[in-house]
């Protein structure tokens, strides 16, 4: 698989292949007349993107704005009301010129270094119509059979009194998604649908179509149509958003993954998907300044949508690493060489591990969480799942992996593939990645209850399947911690532990 954050919350061959894998803040605060930079920049001879953080009240406006520019900068997109904004500069000491000019710059990073997108301005709501009722969506499709995973979190009975409302929109953070796909048209939302990739919000359908197949896959989990041919949705009836904010690589980097958050924010999207994460750094550290900038920016911009009504849903990455103790980074930077990097609980996946998340673990058929899966006390929320190419195989899941939509101009990338007698196209893939977007369908059901994101968040937890922690661990001896080789260990008790947090989701329990 090709390069980025996917490789680790995706896995697409398992283990005989290997892995291939915020309210609004006060208006700017004023630089000084004199600004001490440099009177001739360096230019480095390419453009590059810049996050500048602001300190509380600072915004890329007034005298800011006027720093950027002496700076060497050109302003891409300003994000008043969470402090952020995206630059542009082809000056070697830029953000050393800039720190330099304007007193009200806390932190900025080269985005370059980084893979998380958060760019694109901040629009006005859409007015919204009155919300249609929650339907019923009973019966199967002509893939269903092979939908082990709907079985397994009871969404068939619960799509049977509750498919979702088409007033609810998800919102999935990926790499696009396949618009043209037979069971995936009828639910684009193409009105809410946009590329953050870059930084600048583009609206072109062209620009968000899926390149990757990634994006294609985790949104027919969320969202396929109840309409005759392939698979079902966790939610058949709600709308599906587009925002594209990796490449084609699967890269995400912040600029766009700040953007995207801020459409989600001011586009009533109700629900996201984030089967990701900072690209290239594992974890980002909030004692480095650099990293620090693409933490701060991103939760900003999280908190921002969280307090507009968006509940955030995001994989807990698949490093089989406990998140709660973290000690060891070997896997960064992922777009260059990676080095050995000692770390402590002063560094988090993004966006997993940011305050109010729903941050999601992968089982398979078995019930046990997948060989693959991170945990972590106090940072896994639920689990659903994703798949278990090793200990997760039995009749029902003979491959063990999740079957979902995919591009058919990509389907060559596809090791293990299904096509429906329509030439509609499905590929079975594993790994957290793939059980985000069931805990995403679920919040979208419970959110057509007309349930506030709160709520939505609490009724994930509250109505889950309680699943006590393995009682032999040896089954994971062979798969310890990537990074740091420490054996998997879970604790904690049966309503709450590392591996599986308060439990499986519940579909069914959760809208009834």
């Amino acid at each position: 698989m090709r390069s980025g954050s996917i490789r680790r919350s995706l896995l697409v061959a398992g283990l005989s292949a290997g892995i291939t894998f915020a309210g609004t803040l006060p208006t700017a605060v004023a630089a000084p007349a004199a600004p001490s930079v440099p009177t001739q920049a360096v230019q480095t001879g390419g453009l590059q993107s810049y996050l500048v953080l602001y300190r509380a009240g600072g915004s890329a406006a007034g005298a800011s704005l006027q720093a950027i520019s002496l700076a060497g900068g050109s302003l891409v997109q300003n994000y008043s009301a969470i402090g952020v904004a995206v630059v542009s500069s082809s000056v070697a000491d830029f953000a050393a010129r800039l720190h330099a000019a304007d007193p009200s710059v806390d932190a900025t990073s080269a985005t370059a270094s980084f893979g998380v997108s958060i760019g694109g301005g901040v629009a006005t709501a859409d007015a919204s119509p009155d919300p249609a009722p929650a339907a019923p969506a009973p019966g199967s499709d002509s893939l269903s059979g092979l939908q082990w995973d709907m079985v397994q979190i009871h969404a068939p009975e619960a799509r049977a009194l509750n498919g979702g409302s088409s007033s609810v929109v998800v919102g999935d953070i990926d790499t696009g998604l396949d618009y043209t796909h037979p069971d995936l048209a009828p639910n684009v939302d193409f009105s809410r649908s946009v590329s953050c990739v870059g930084g600048v919000p583009n609206t072109s359908p062209s620009a968000w179509m899926d390149d990757n197949g990634h994006g294609t896959h985790t949104a027919g989990t969320i969202a396929a149509a109840k309409n005759g041919l392939g698979i079902v949705g966790v939610a058949p009836n709600v709308k599906i958003a587009g925002i594209k904010a990796g490449d084609a690589a699967g890269f995400f980097f912040p600029e766009a993954v700040v953007c995207s958050f801020m459409w989600a924010a001011t586009h009533g999207i109700q629900v996201t998907n984030n089967s990701y994460f900072a690209d290239p750094w594992l974890f980002n550290c909030k004692n480095d300044p650099e990293q620090r900038a693409i933490w701060e920016a991103e939760r900003r911009a999280i908190r921002y949508a969280q307090q507009n009504g968006t509940t955030v849903v995001a994989a807990a990455g698949n490093q089989a690493d406990d998140l709660a103790h973290p000690t060891m980074d070997a896997t960064s930077p992922d777009n260059t060489t990676p080095v050995v990097r000692d770390i402590t609980n002063a560094c988090a996946v993004v966006p997993a591990e940011v305050p109010g998340v729903v941050a999601v673990s992968a089982t398979g058929n078995t019930l046990l969480k997948s060989f693959y899966s991170s945990y972590g006390v106090g940072v896994v929320s639920v689990a659903a799942p994703g798949g278990d190419s090793v200990l997760g195989r039995t009749a029902a899941a003979p491959n063990g992996r999740v079957l979902s939509t995919y591009p058919a101009s990509l389907m060559s990338t596809c090791l293990r593939k299904v096509v429906d007698p329509t030439g509609a196209t499905y590929c079975y893939l594993q790994g957290t990645s793939m059980a985000s977007p069931h805990v995403a369908g679920v919040a979208a059901l419970i959110a057509s209850t007309g349930a506030n994101a709160g709520q939505v968040a609490s009724r994930l937890a509250n109505t889950a399947d309680a699943i006590a922690c393995p009682t032999d661990l040896s089954v994971y001896s062979f798969f310890p911690a990537f990074d740091n080789g420490a054996p998997q260990v879970c604790t904690g008790g049966k309503g709450y532990n590392s591996f599986y947090g308060h439990g499986q989701v519940n579909a069914l329990t959760a809208v009834s």
